[in-house]
């Protein structure tokens, strides 16, 4: 991994520049890799001599009961450690496979950022302050218990029911004991809630790096997918509602929206910087994506061009030409190297000349509309107010002022008109998305190598002085944390009342569907909600129940899949294997009885948009072997289609009929309703 040091244009298009940017984070997913439980843990361990893969490796661990623990580990060379010290587990998967190698019952389960731990009673206390906007130490050593995860990916509702219960629960109890009581716990409320929030966003760059980096595939297209769309959704109020089908496009769509801005936010950084006469150089990510980029200045230009006119829109850090602090600055600076026109060279090449250059600013590229300042080199608490902006401005109004948009019109058309000025001109003030810029930083930071350890020193502590959050741990001891979490999970996966007896409730919880209607359901949750908890409703996992269990299991996959299908092109021929489509048709006839509305709908559209005889009837047979009042009118809905020819009308006619498989069009050699009309 390099910096790249580049002043203005150079010699790289607008072009390359977009091209660049537009290699996010979440890059194309690889393929499921074939898995195989062995009595220890199996680990792809990198070799040193790959540059592709040196940075990650992946290791698998199977936990009794039919699960698995797939851990991602990065090589932190930018953290100063001991050699063996280099590889930190960073992130953990639970999938639970039912004991066997089909993908298709597999489920995942829980996922564990291993730098995310419970916080001390000292910071907990600190997090309930209001107005307190800084952090006041570290967390020194893991707990022993096993680590928090952050959330389960097969039960993403139970995370918006909890905030509706909290919301309930603080209306009743809390907020009628005054303001310093409400103030208090919105305070703590909103620090938990961001704390968690970081490590969802760096838990989904190390995902995605390392997929980018072309490591052993750890998850399957759907899977990864699956991951990083229910982790995006946990930034919307009810984002755990959405359902699979809709994850997938709503990860695609803020991929799109985050790859623009990026690109946006490069060469607007880059332009200012050259219209101003300073540096601008990417800081680029271990898969070579810029997600931050640093200003710097010549010292000799700050000595000549005194008085020199500058605009710090975009830029939003003072005029370097009348601070006379950069005359003769004690802080840090480098040294290098230029030809005659301005292109950065090494120190050997020929004509080279050496400048002294000052660091100015580091920005990150994710806002919306403009650069967002991360550090001022020279005034801490530029970025520190900007931090402080929207926390303050929503404090203030709703813990002090008692405002709410919802029952105060003066200050609803107020905060509107605000909110909408600060995004239309991209105002770097109440940014909602500064926390994910952060986030990424601090993960930049750990695994960058090639920044000279006194920047990447300076950068980290200005850093750590910018943070709000006082449950916040800094990288070399969150380091250090994810170690001692990591072997405290190890050690819960090996207890037969540990990982293993949670896995067996979870899935007794999974069959309460099978079990009950709709109307129970509701009923079970309510005492669930009421009991705080301590009441949940399992069923008896008997071999029946299991069998049950894998059947809904495999259901799911297959109706997901066909639904994706049939959303997904005009042709399903040309993007789609017509056998793995008729394989899902296929399951989802054998037992009809589970299949959903949603099965009936794929199934028809799907027959729609094929000229594949086998597959056409695939479709019919599944929806006249269904129950449901909606796989007969998806049958009636297709013999009334006037698109469809006559010979296969007859067909859907004589499946809605329940006349069986017989079909009109044996007796001229099975050939499709189209070969027939032509020899009318």
């Amino acid at each position: 991994m390099r910096l790249r040091r580049l002043r203005g244009l150079g010699s790289i298009s607008h072009l390359g520049y977009i091209s660049l940017s537009l290699l996010f984070l979440f890059s194309p997913l690889a393929q499921i890799a074939s898995r195989a439980q062995t009595p220890s843990s199996q680990s792809d361990v990198a070799s040193d001599s790959d540059p592709q893969t040196k940075l990650f490796r992946l290791e698998t661990v199977p936990v009794a009961g039919g699960a698995e623990l797939i851990t991602i580990h990065a090589r932190t060379e930018g953290l100063q450690s001991e050699a063996d010290q280099k590889w930190i587990p960073l992130v953990t998967v639970l999938r639970d496979t039912l004991g066997d190698l089909d993908p298709e019952n597999d489920r995942l389960r829980y996922l564990w950022p291993l730098t995310y731990t419970r916080p001390t009673v000292k910071q907990r206390l600190a997090g309930a302050i209001p107005f307190l906007y800084t952090r006041i130490g570290n967390k020194r050593t893991a707990s022993g218990k096993a680590p928090p995860p952050v959330m389960d990916l097969a039960a993403p509702e139970r995370q918006v029911w909890e905030k509706v219960f909290w919301t309930a629960l603080k209306n009743v109890l809390i907020d009628p004991y005054g303001a310093p009581v409400k103030a208090s716990s919105e305070s703590y409320r909103r620090n938990i809630a961001d704390y968690r929030k970081s490590h969802i966003i760096r838990a989904l760059s190390v995902l995605s790096l390392y997929q980018a980096m072309n490591g052993p595939a750890a998850f399957s297209d759907s899977e990864m997918a699956e991951i990083q769309g229910r982790l995006l959704l946990t930034n919307t109020a009810f984002g755990g509602l959405v359902d699979d089908l809709h994850v997938q496009r709503y990860y695609e769509k803020q991929l799109t929206g985050i790859r623009d801005q990026r690109g946006h936010n490069w060469e607007l950084l880059r332009q200012r910087a050259e219209a101003e006469s300073l540096h601008f150089e990417p800081l680029q990510m271990p898969d070579g994506t810029a997600t931050h980029a640093m200003l710097w200045v010549a010292k000799a230009d700050v000595a000549s061009k005194q008085g020199h006119p500058y605009s710090g829109r975009f830029l939003n850090i003072a005029a370097p030409w009348s601070d006379k602090r950069l005359i003769d600055w004690k802080g840090y600076s480098e040294t290098r190297y230029f030809d005659a026109e301005n292109r950065p060279v090494t120190e050997e090449t020929a004509g080279a000349r050496a400048v002294e250059m000052i660091p100015l600013a580091l920005y990150g590229l994710d806002n919306p509309k403009i650069p967002m300042l991360l550090v001022d080199f020279r005034d801490t608490l530029n970025p520190k107010k900007r931090e402080m902006s929207r926390r303050a401005l929503e404090d203030v109004t709703k813990n002090v002022l008692a405002l709410s948009p919802f029952g105060d019109l003066s200050y609803f058309l107020g905060r509107t008109v605000f909110d909408f000025v600060t995004g239309r001109r991209g105002m770097d003030i109440n940014q909602p998305s500064r926390l994910r810029t952060y986030s990424q930083l601090k993960l930049l930071l750990s695994l960058n190598d090639s920044l000279n350890p006194q920047l990447r020193d300076q950068i980290d502590d200005r850093l750590e002085k910018v943070s709000l959050n006082p449950l916040e741990n800094d990288l070399a001891v969150e380091a250090r944390l994810a170690i001692g979490q990591y072997k405290a999970l190890m050690a819960y996966a090996r207890q037969a009342d540990g990982l293993p007896a949670k896995l067996d409730r979870d899935r007794r919880s999974e069959m309460v569907p099978l079990e009950h209607g709709r109307t129970a359901q509701v009923f079970l949750r309510v005492a669930n909600i009421l009991s705080l908890g301590k009441y949940a409703h399992r069923e008896k996992a008997t071999p029946e129940m299991e069998a049950r269990l894998d059947v809904a299991r495999r259901m799911s996959y297959h109706t997901r899949l066909l639904r994706k299908i049939s959303k997904s092109t005009p042709q399903i021929e040309v993007a789609w294997d017509l056998d793995e489509v008729k394989r899902s048709l296929q399951f989802l006839a054998q037992h009809a009885a589970e299949a959903d509305s949603g099965a009936a709908s794929a199934a028809a559209k799907i027959f729609m948009l094929t000229e594949d005889g086998d597959t056409r009837r695939a479709c019919l047979d599944t929806l006249s072997r269904m129950n449901r009042g909606r796989a007969k009118d998806e049958l009636l809905r297709l013999s009334e289609d006037k698109r469809l020819d006559p010979a296969w009308k007859a067909i859907v006619v004589s499946y809605l009929n329940k006349s069986g498989p017989e079909d009109p069009l044996a007796s001229s050699g099975n050939k499709t309703g189209a070969d027939r009309v032509e020899q009318r």
